[in-house]
């Protein structure tokens, strides 16, 4: 028996438009990926909304769609594609110099690639200060760089026909800032825009221009953007549902799915070292320190919430976490990150674990994106505003309401990501408790 009433959801009729402010690694392999799957080229591997299913009833009724057969998703071929880059390059020559996909796919998608370009990028060299660009905007305050970011997304929206409209930042990782009173309402942003006040970063002018425009955006950096007052304010006022931050990909994937398993069997963790080894354009920005202190930030933040340190002294309260990278050009966007775990078990006996994962970090992303575009375009005609807390099983950082702690334990985000859906259709949520469910 399901819920009293199902949620009104608006069905997802027309072009559902994507803005990717970013359009290198991540956001080409997203796109390339999405073209290929429409021709039959390939699968979509790794996307829950294309892949997985979700269980409804007891185990017994063996009724498990497929997620995009039970909630009504925007299908691939809704999609179209836009953005902004700091390069002029189109999609085709930028998927080319990232070096992800191999030469033979990219041409059969070749047409389709070279018709989408880059707009002007909003760019502050101070943000990023490893990256050098030669397609931005000018201005004359940073309102008016707000503006002409509305002026492009009007603009495309009418030349691609787009009935509604989803962003994902895909862009760099700016320097590590602390929210300022800049940022604590609205009124003073907008001073802070008109003012173009440094303590404004171009992700936050992105923020304010997407959202005013009711358009749902996810953050895929650890940049202080959407997780400020004046942002959450702006959310609510123009009723968007927003979600991030940081793109839960290769190591931190790992951390989530192992640390739960520890806390689970009370086995010790004395240390957990982290070092990876990265080469695209990621890499290179993240070799300057301001840039790497906003990831390293947002990947320590995952064991100290899911071990519980404060809960389980004798566990987990001297471990020792450290989190390197390493700018490595030759290794590309072929990420290698190498783990060493020093646990404890029985008596206090010591042992180790080692992984190394190389990994494709945009092979990974990218059906991040693919998600969370559907589900950030499913949220919004469901009604659903402000933090998509459902959404943070695909977030390094995930953003958090007031007053409780972020959860970082990746199979109780999918638990609570999957009975979301259930909610939205009306459905009993799966808790495990009642003899119902062990028929």
């Amino acid at each position: 028996m399901g819920l009293d009433q199902n949620v009104d959801i608006a069905p997802a009729t027309g072009r559902l438009g994507v803005l990717l402010p970013g359009m290198g690694a991540v956001g080409t392999t997203f796109i390339s990926g999405v073209l290929a799957i429409r021709k039959g080229l390939a699968d979509p591997i790794g996307s829950l909304t294309q892949m997985s299913t979700i269980r409804l009833g007891k185990r017994s009724d063996e009724n498990a769609p497929r997620i995009a057969d039970y909630v009504p998703l925007a299908t691939l071929d809704d999609l179209v594609f836009g953005g902004w880059d700091v390069f002029p390059d189109d999609a085709y020559v930028a998927a080319s110099r990232a070096g992800v996909l191999d030469r033979h796919l990219l041409e059969q998608l070749g047409e389709e690639l070279r018709a989408i370009t880059p707009m002007p990028a909003v760019f502050e060299q101070s943000y990023v200060r490893n990256l050098h660009s030669d397609n931005v905007k000018t201005g004359t305050s940073k309102m008016d760089l707000a503006e002409q970011l509305v002026d492009d997304i009007h603009r495309f929206s009418e030349e691609h026909g787009c009935d509604r409209l989803v962003a994902v930042w895909c862009g760099s990782t700016e320097v590590y800032r602390e929210p300022t009173e800049v940022h604590a309402t609205l009124e003073a942003f907008e001073q802070g825009l008109r003012d173009s006040s440094p303590d404004i970063a171009p992700s936050q002018i992105y923020a304010y221009a997407l959202l005013s425009q009711g358009i749902p955006m996810a953050n895929g950096a650890p940049n202080l953007s959407l997780d400020i007052p004046c942002m959450l304010e702006l959310a609510r006022r123009h009723q968007v549902p927003i979600t991030g931050k940081d793109f839960k990909t290769g190591q931190t994937l790992m951390k989530t799915i192992l640390a739960p398993g520890f806390k689970a069997r009370m086995l010790g963790v004395e240390g957990w070292y982290s070092t990876n080894i990265l080469g695209n354009r990621d890499g290179e920005v993240l070799d300057d320190p301001e840039s790497f202190k906003s990831k390293e930030m947002s990947k320590l933040g995952v064991l100290d919430t899911i071990l519980q340190p404060d809960t389980y002294p004798e566990l987990y309260g001297d471990m020792t976490h450290v989190v390197r990278i390493n700018y490595y050009p030759p290794r590309g966007d072929n990420k290698e990150g190498w783990d060493n775990i020093d646990i404890f078990g029985w008596l206090g006996y010591k042992m180790q674990i080692k992984i190394d994962f190389l990994c494709r970090d945009s092979i990974l992303a990218a059906p991040i994106v693919l998600d969370l575009v559907l589900f950030l375009d499913l949220a919004k005609r469901a009604g659903l505003s402000g933090i998509q807390e459902w959404l943070s099983f695909y977030w390094k950082s995930p953003a958090h309401p007031d007053g409780v702690y972020p959860e970082h334990d990746l199979f109780i985000q999918l638990m609570k990501l999957k009975n979301t859906l259930r909610h939205l259709q009306g459905d009993d949520l799966i808790t495990h408790l009642g003899a119902e469910y062990y028929d």
